[in-house]
């Protein structure tokens, strides 16, 4: 079959695809438009597609007005330790479920796949308790601590790591090496796909999160970016739209960024990890 006639026997396919596409692209497209009108602009009724007198006020206003590089600052940092804790801890508690036996491995992995099932909501007020307790609330600590490893991460891995060959593992072991040294040496550089998965997905909800920082940053020295534009945005009477988008677009190049780096590795991570 031709590609004309593939085309053909499946335009309506392409038709949803792009019908979807177009719902999913608008919010985004509408962010950036807004971020370079004026408020009356904003406020206008009927609303305006294109800006009629685009302008870089909203953007000035957001490096000016907001202590940014400081809110910056806190959310990478928030992030990138996230991030890295769970891509490390999720893969070694992944490698001991995959590859290790021990007594009560099979409850271990229950209880946590459990805990896939218990809503957020659940566990949030326990959790400001114990931080609140360890002395961590309005900290840097307090806000990355609690989401340094996550049961979908564990069992993200775990599956990735079921489908390498355990014959390459047994060889590591017949020559001697250690559970530690197979993990870093041979393991790790074949997670590469399981990896930008997991990187992607926790730096993007971390990046995002909006409510446990709010709770727990009482201060404007612990604020990240989504709390701080929130919070500044919205006077006495009503919210800066303009600074509100332009403070959206700026929140997500990074994560923008991040993807695009490492969507090669995060599809074929999703496809294998679903086929094994």
């Amino acid at each position: 079959m031709t590609s004309e006639s593939s085309f053909r026997s499946r335009w309506w396919l392409y038709l949803l695809l792009t019908f979807a596409l177009l719902l999913v692209i608008t919010p985004f497209v509408w962010m950036v438009l807004g971020s370079v009108k004026t408020t009356a602009e904003l406020r206008q009724v009927p609303p305006t597609w294109l800006p009629e007198s685009p302008t870089l006020d909203n953007f000035k206003a957001l490096f000016t007005r907001l202590n940014f590089g400081r809110y910056f600052f806190n959310s990478t940092l928030v992030a990138v330790v996230v991030t890295v804790a769970n891509l490390l801890f999720c893969s070694m508690v992944g490698y001991a479920l995959a590859m290790l036996n021990f007594r009560g491995k099979k409850t271990i992995f229950a209880l946590i796949m459990g805990t896939l099932m218990i809503p957020g909501v659940v566990t949030f007020v326990p959790l400001f308790v114990l931080v609140a307790n360890m002395g961590l609330v309005n900290t840097l600590p307090g806000l990355f601590l609690p989401f340094l490893v996550g049961p979908f991460g564990v069992f993200l891995m775990r599956q990735f790591i079921m489908g390498l060959p355990k014959d390459l593992i047994e060889a590591a072991r017949i020559d001697g090496a250690g559970e530690i040294t197979i993990f870093m040496r041979v393991v790790l550089p074949l997670l590469t796909p399981a990896l930008a998965t997991l990187g992607i997905l926790t730096f993007l909800g971390s990046w995002n999160n909006f409510l446990w920082p709010l709770v727990v940053a009482q201060g404007e020295e612990s604020y990240t970016l989504p709390v701080a534009l929130a919070l500044v945005s919205t006077g006495q009477n009503q919210t800066d739209y303009g600074l509100l988008l332009a403070g959206a677009t700026v929140v997500v190049m990074p994560v923008l960024l991040v993807f695009l780096f490492f969507q090669r590795h995060f599809i074929q991570g999703i496809a294998s990890t679903g086929l094994k």
